[in-house]
């Protein structure tokens, strides 16, 4: 089913990278889509568990009922949400195969907001960067903000609720900026989102 170029509702989906249950990223992740929402966009969490997909070099993918549901709910999405934990200095190959059996039918002019989780101390900024070079291959907008949970056991308590209010704000933060900069370019108010792109931060991509 593709978009109706008339329909004004602002849609966001997020994509969990990992598998795991009790996952710290689906955690975070669940609260930027939550943001997102309140900023009066219609959201759905996409569970990769859910979807049975192949390996994305299979010639068969296009048949898969799992494939062509996730290409579908990602091409009617306008803000794509995408979380990680970081694996060997990059992201999950679980995502990798998600994002490889999809392309710019899916993401060429998407908001993507991003979100990485780390076991250590260093946070996941490198697989934040491989994943900001993946949405600048399919023609999509990165948003400037990102956001990088370090030790990621120690931040939420046992309800999967996170115990530091600034960590939360940043991702309630990514969420709105997804769902407002989806709204402003399916609008087409081009000058105002220009505008507002370039003054979101003084550190774009940082």
């Amino acid at each position: 089913m593709d978009r109706d170029e008339n329909d004004t509702t602002i849609r966001v989906v997020a994509i969990s990278g990992s598998l795991r249950t009790g996952s710290y990223t689906t955690m975070a992740l669940k609260i930027a889509l939550d943001e997102s929402a309140k900023a009066g966009a219609e959201t759905h969490f996409i569970d990769l568990r859910d979807y049975d997909l192949v390996f994305a070099g299979s010639k068969s993918k296009t048949a898969v009922p799992g494939v062509v549901r996730l290409a579908g709910e990602v091409r009617r999405a306008d803000g794509i949400l995408l979380g990680t934990p970081e694996y060997h200095g990059s992201f999950s190959g679980v995502l990798k195969n998600a994002l490889d059996l999809m392309g710019f039918d899916e993401f060429e002019g998407k908001m993507i907001g991003l979100v990485g989780v780390s076991a250590g101390h260093m946070g996941a900024f490198d697989a934040l960067n491989s994943l900001r070079n993946v949405g600048r291959a399919l023609h999509a907008w990165v948003v400037p903000e990102q956001v990088s949970l370090p030790d990621a056991s120690s931040h939420f308590d046992e309800q999967g609720r996170l115990k530091n209010p600034e960590l939360e704000q940043r991702l309630r933060q990514l969420g709105r900026r997804v769902a407002d900069f989806a709204r402003l370019h399916k609008c087409g108010r081009a000058t105002e989102f220009v505008e507002t792109w370039e003054g979101a931060m003084e550190n774009p991509g940082g």
